[in-house]
């Protein structure tokens, strides 16, 4: 059992929440409601998930271990540090999130939720905070990388990482110092037809890496700097790290409407993204068993929470003997052998 320190009724509770998650793209607490099977009438059902929302026990370290339970690994994890952000009304609200590489895919794991008066990039405090939560799950030795966007940078954050122990691969402003240069002054180095630098041992934010400097097709400095690749492999790893711009689509515009909710308050959000979290894990587990099939371009027909969550969905609906199989996904022991999918 994932949850042991929980009630009875309230491990039912959050059972029942997944599910209706998993009935539909409106998150709104009516429409929730109405997906809830039983006679009860709809107002009670309603109260109900209020009551989840208020008082719920759940808590994103209590998902986060049972994500890190059901996606095995034998190796040290890749992770990625990214923030999405949406408006409601005129307050931008932004949730800081932590995902987990697995089987090509990223996985969210956790996440900081704050409202801001303004738009803007996230403090390196709250940075720090998220990953000392994860230092609380895992051990530095089981992180093999950090992927993170150009947001995440700074002396106090580059250094901040360098002493936890957690290796970084990082995208670079073109005015960043490498040594004495500036990443701009490296790349009006390059000669006419070279594809870029590669640059190994040098001072960035002071801590010696490994950086590559080119230019993207639209001619803006691509610069990528990282303690934890050979330079010859920083540029192709690299692009893992829009493996959750693809979460963060499924999360919202293209799967649960995360930004339709009306939810400020920092504890009903939280409790809202532990259940996302749980819906696109489950999503993920079951896509693992399906076939996938490609389009002409070799590319995946069907977006992974999409093929999971239309398993699901037509599982439950028609009763199938398959739904079984799918439950026993969410078992420990069906999901303890580490994967098998090379990147």
């Amino acid at each position: 059992m994932h949850f042991p320190e929980f009630r009875k009724n309230q491990v039912e509770l959050l059972s029942l929440m997944v599910l209706a998650f998993l009935g539909g793209k409106d998150i709104r607490h009516a429409e929730l409601a109405a997906r809830f099977r039983g006679s009860a009438h709809n107002a009670s059902v309603i109260r109900r998930v209020e009551r989840f929302f208020d008082r719920h026990p759940i808590q994103p370290a209590d998902v986060a271990r049972v994500v890190l339970t059901l996606l095995p690994s034998a190796q040290p994890r890749e992770f990625i540090l990214d923030r999405t952000n949406w408006k409601y009304g005129q307050t931008d609200v932004n949730v800081l999130l932590l995902a987990v590489i697995w089987r090509g895919g990223a996985i969210p794991l956790l996440f900081l939720y704050e409202l801001l008066p303004h738009g803007g990039g996230s403090h390196t405090e709250i940075r720090h905070t998220l990953m000392d939560d994860a230092l609380c799950l895992l051990c530095a030795a089981e992180i093999r990388v950090l992927y993170a966007d150009r947001e995440f940078v700074g002396y106090n954050w580059i250094q901040g990482m360098a002493h936890r122990g957690i290796p970084i691969c990082v995208h670079l402003w073109s005015d960043t110092l490498m040594d004495a240069w500036t990443a701009k002054d490296w790349l009006s180095r390059l000669q006419t037809g070279t594809a870029g630098l590669q640059v190994e041992y040098t001072l960035v934010y002071g801590q010696l890496m490994n950086v590559v400097l080119t230019h993207t097709r639209d001619g803006e400095a691509l610069v990528i700097a990282s303690n934890a690749r050979a330079v010859t492999t920083i540029q192709t790893r690299y692009r893992r790290r829009f493996l959750i711009e693809c979460l963060f689509r499924a999360l919202k515009t293209k799967g649960f409407q995360l930004e339709a909710t009306h939810m400020t308050l920092h504890d009903h959000v939280e409790r809202l993204l532990c259940l996302l979290t749980l819906t696109y894990t489950w999503c993920v587990l079951v896509r693992v068993t399906l076939d996938r099939p490609k389009k002409a371009h070799g590319r995946r027909a069907w977006s992974v929470v999409k093929m999971g969550l239309r398993e699901l969905v037509r599982a439950f609906s028609r009763e199938s003997t398959r739904l079984c199989d799918l439950i026993d996904l969410l078992l420990p022991s069906q999901t303890n052998h580490p994967e098998s999918v090379g990147y």
